[in-house]
């Protein structure tokens, strides 16, 4: 089985080693295509107004002056041109990408393009326990799960366009509770904090920050599945059309 491996918090982040080791455990024909930087909140964006860099930094190990979606993108279209994977993961990422978080992820977009790409694609996350972490974020939930909750989506028929979420709980390997398979939840959006402050000069700068979770009352969705200390599988998928408003939406042009 051949890997492609990518994530949105650049070729040298913590996260990235510690799915390399999972990898690894999976397979021996592993590919690395990642942001040579990071590149968090990129989304599902590509970088269309100024060239990118491709720079081999091992063998097949490449990083790229992009985003994901650029990384993955010139991973399957140019770098494996000739022997495309059959497997491709985004992460561990830094921080969880529960519920709305999936359409600011660029972890996972570049398994959202991945799926359009008809590769399976799957990204891991690991949510940690309060704020400016750093580097100090603990990925041993990560670590410890990773090839458990991963060994089985080998067999898994993905249908087309469609992607796998995986959230790691914060807590230590031996705490997590087990596995989930549930669907992606939703915040209060009024969670937004703006921070703002001045820069030596006098001029205003701004942060965007998070406040509290507001979740819902059903144990149902990733969000609580984390917060029950339990890895979070969701499935998504790409097709974005809301079905039952189609007729509704008919009959508004007659």
């Amino acid at each position: 089985m051949r890997i492609l491996l990518t994530n949105d918090d650049g070729i040298h982040a913590p996260g990235f080693t510690v799915l390399e080791e999972i990898a690894r455990e999976l397979a021996d024909d592993i590919w690395v295509v990642a942001p040579a930087e990071e590149q968090s909140g990129a989304g599902h964006s590509l970088t269309l107004t100024q060239p990118l860099r491709l720079r081999q930094l091992g063998e097949q190990r490449f990083s790229v002056t992009g985003t994901p979606t650029d990384a993955v993108m010139m991973g399957i279209n140019l770098v494996m041109k000739d022997n495309p994977p059959d497997l491709l993961l985004s992460g561990v990422n830094r921080g969880a990408n529960l519920a709305e978080d999936v359409t600011y992820s660029g972890t996972v977009s570049a398994a959202m393009e991945g799926a359009l790409a008809g590769v399976p694609s799957i990204a891991l996350s690991q949510t940690y326990p309060r704020e400016a972490m750093g580097d100090e974020v603990p990925f041993a939930a990560a670590r410890h799960w990773g090839r458990r909750v991963l060994e089985p989506l080998l067999k898994y028929d993905f249908p087309a366009r469609t992607l796998i979420n995986v959230n790691f709980p914060a807590r230590t390997a031996e705490a997590v509770k087990g596995i989930r398979t549930v669907g992606q939840g939703m915040r209060d959006y009024g969670r937004l904090q703006i921070i703002e402050n001045k820069d030596p000069r006098g001029y205003p700068y701004y942060w965007f920050g998070l406040g509290p979770m507001v979740g819902t009352a059903e144990h149902s969705t990733d969000l609580e599945a984390i917060a029950d200390g339990y890895i979070a599988v969701s499935p998504l998928h790409l097709d974005m059309t809301h079905h039952g408003s189609l007729e509704a939406l008919g009959q508004v042009f007659g």
